[in-house]
Order: structure tokens, then sequence, then C-alpha cells
């Protein structure tokens, strides 16, 4: 049986220094093929998840908009891209655009989304456990897995496949 949510959450909280050390050593020594496991794990993962079902990133964090973010998505919705900043987004202590709150204004209640397919390129490519050269994004990996269940699956494959 997959564990719930708030599950997830507590296990992610009680292997977060595990993970941490994990990630140290891959970052020091990552192995050749490592791109290609993790394309492997993303995808084994990602035919067994449906992110309908939970939503958890779009309830509790918001993405980063890019600027080519906020001229596709403002163009979809008929607005100028200063009026969709203003109307939706703030700069926050990294300088960045991101959503004045969470959860998301465009996740509807069936967990599905009002802008997926002009979406921004951080939902899009999110939980991010399929990038290329994956070990210097090891931090993003570490706040990913309390949120996102199959982060957190793919990570425990991870560690399966690759010990260090």
């Amino acid at each position: 049986m997959k564990p719930s949510l708030s599950e997830i959450g507590k296990l992610a909280k009680d292997k977060h220094i595990e993970n941490k050390k994990y990630f140290d050593k891959l970052k020091k020594k990552p192995p050749k093929n490592l791109d290609y496991i993790m394309q492997d794990l993303h995808d084994a993962e990602f035919k067994k998840t449906d992110c309908l079902d939970c939503a958890n990133c779009c309830k509790t964090t918001g993405p980063l908009f890019t600027l080519a973010d906020i001229e596709r998505i403002s163009k979809h919705l008929r607005q100028k891209p200063q009026q969709f900043i203003e109307q939706y987004l703030r700069i926050d202590e990294d300088q960045d655009y991101v959503l004045q709150n969470v959860p998301c204004t465009f996740l509807d209640t069936d967990n599905t989304c009002f802008i997926y397919d002009v979406r921004p390129k951080a939902c899009r490519e999110f939980p991010h456990t399929d990038r290329k050269k994956f070990q210097q994004i090891t931090d993003i990996t570490l706040k990913n897995v309390p949120i996102c269940p199959a982060a957190f699956n793919i990570v425990e494959e991870m560690k399966k496949k690759l010990p260090l």
C-alpha cells in the first residue's frame, strides 16, 4: 500500500539527513550514467503516478515565473504582462517572480490546471528528477521529496539502484 501524503512528509523528514549525506556523496563522485539512471527511475515512477491524485505541489508551493512564462501566460489570458504580474505575482526575497498566494490560483477543484498548456517551465519540469546533470540540483530534490510522493519514491529507488 502506498503511503499517504502526510506519511510521505513524515518519512521524508525522517530520511532528510540520510538523503542529504547520500546527495553529498553523489555530488563528489557522480556515476557516469547518472542522467540515464535518473531518466529511467523518473519514467518508471510516472508510469504509475497520476499527479491529479495529489497536486500537492500546486497546493503548497508556487513556481518561479520566468519572463518567458509571464509573456506566454499573459498572452493566453489576453492580458498585458504587467497586468498579469500585478494580478497574480510578487517578487520574492531572491528577486524572482512567484505567485502572490498558494494554493496556486490556477488550480481547479479537480486538481487540474486552468493554464496547463501554457504553465510555467518550473511546473512543466517538476519534480525535476529527470533533468540533465542531476547531481547539480540535489538541493531542489531534497526540498521536493516531502512535497511530492513521486520524488520521494524516485529518491528511495535511486538509493537502492545506486548505493554509495
